[in-house]
């Protein structure tokens, strides 16, 4: 069996990617955006990524012993995931709409309350962010294939690894043009075709990596070169150039590695930065649903705190809006998320629904 203790590492690394991308959108908003050449800037693309990445891995890891292909199985797998992923993007919803006091369209508003934005229009959302948890809907549905053509051949899961890295290639050298800027692209980029390979690169991790014992001072030395590379890999201009062509493949390959690293490692680290970063971990979903949120009243100028009336310099909204996301982030993971967890693996709900 798997050594429980890379779960944490797991959850260590969930919760500073979660940690970071708020840091990146606080500052991207309040400073100014960032270039390729920057760490937030590759920090606010492939933070995400190493989401997708630890999706695929962590459901890798809880599912492919237990999960069988079959109708009841694969009900129980989507009935927790509906649980576990609709009632705060509900929330996060509702609420963004009311803050921009704008009447939604009511397709738009169908397709995210719904999770078809994901399949359809997943450039159609509400709140900063929501679109990855469309893309991770969509992926959901991939998911029972991954599990079923890996049982059922090493050579079916080779063709269709195969046919969705082409995908990853096709967005990376031919759709996304490096000439032009990402935010112009930004539809083309956040297609699920183009992140899938992300989430299938994590369940491959968890296959192939389940039973390779890597030394601690081996994951360390890649785990740092993993880091060095990502940070200092030269590139320049906008960040359409992180995403196309050769360094593509370079910062998903970094990806690739800090989380098979985070992986392989096992240690605990100290009990007070062990839960703080366990609860980011646990909680990193509402960190990362809930902060543009937190920004839009605390961080935005002329909205809870008029410059005409409280002078606060864009430092001191960023950190309270820090402060305020992880706070309202515990109460919700604690009180919200889990009840919803909870419903999701009760017995009752799932005679109800059947």
């Amino acid at each position: 069996m798997l050594n429980s203790n890379r779960l944490y590492n797991l959850d260590y690394l969930r919760g500073l990617a979660a940690f970071s991308i708020m840091i990146y959108h606080y500052s991207a908003w309040g400073i100014h955006h960032f270039l390729a050449d920057t760490l937030l800037g590759r920090i606010g693309i492939y933070g995400v990524s190493i989401f997708y990445v630890l999706s695929g891995l962590t459901l890798y890891y809880v599912y492919f012993k237990t999960i069988k292909i079959c109708r009841n199985d694969i009900y129980i797998f989507f009935k927790k995931r509906i649980f576990r992923i609709f009632p705060l993007l509900w929330l996060t919803t509702i609420i963004a709409i009311l803050l921009s006091r704008k009447v939604p369209d009511f397709s738009d508003l169908f397709l995210n309350l719904t999770g078809l934005f994901g399949f359809i229009s997943w450039e159609t959302y509400f709140s900063a962010g929501v679109w990855s948890i469309g893309n991770e809907l969509v992926f959901y549905v991939f998911f029972p294939f991954f599990i079923f053509f890996l049982r059922k051949s090493k050579y079916l899961i080779i063709i269709l690894s195969l046919i969705i890295f082409c995908f990853y290639l096709y967005f990376a050298f031919v759709k996304l043009d490096s000439d032009l800027t990402l935010v112009s692209q930004w539809r083309d980029y956040i297609n699920p075709l183009n992140q899938v390979f992300l989430f299938l690169g994590g369940f491959l991790i968890g296959h192939l990596a389940r039973s390779v014992n890597v030394k601690s001072r081996h994951v360390i030395f890649l785990l740092s070169i993993s880091t060095l590379i990502f940070v200092f890999y030269p590139v320049q201009g906008d960040k359409i150039h992180l995403v196309t062509g050769v360094n593509r493949l370079v910062f998903t390959f970094c990806c690739f590695l800090i989380c098979f690293c985070f992986y392989k490692l096992q240690f605990k680290l100290p009990d007070t930065l062990h839960k703080n970063l366990i609860f980011l971990g646990e909680a990193s979903y509402s960190v990362y649903l809930l902060h543009p949120i937190v920004w839009n009243v605390i961080g935005v100028p002329y909205t809870l705190f008029n410059d005409h009336v409280f002078k606060i310099s864009i430092f001191s909204r960023i950190f309270m809006s820090v402060v305020i996301t992880l706070i309202i982030s515990y109460l919700t993971y604690q009180f919200f998320e889990k009840y919803f967890v909870r419903l999701g693996k009760n017995n009752f709900v799932t005679k109800l629904t059947k």
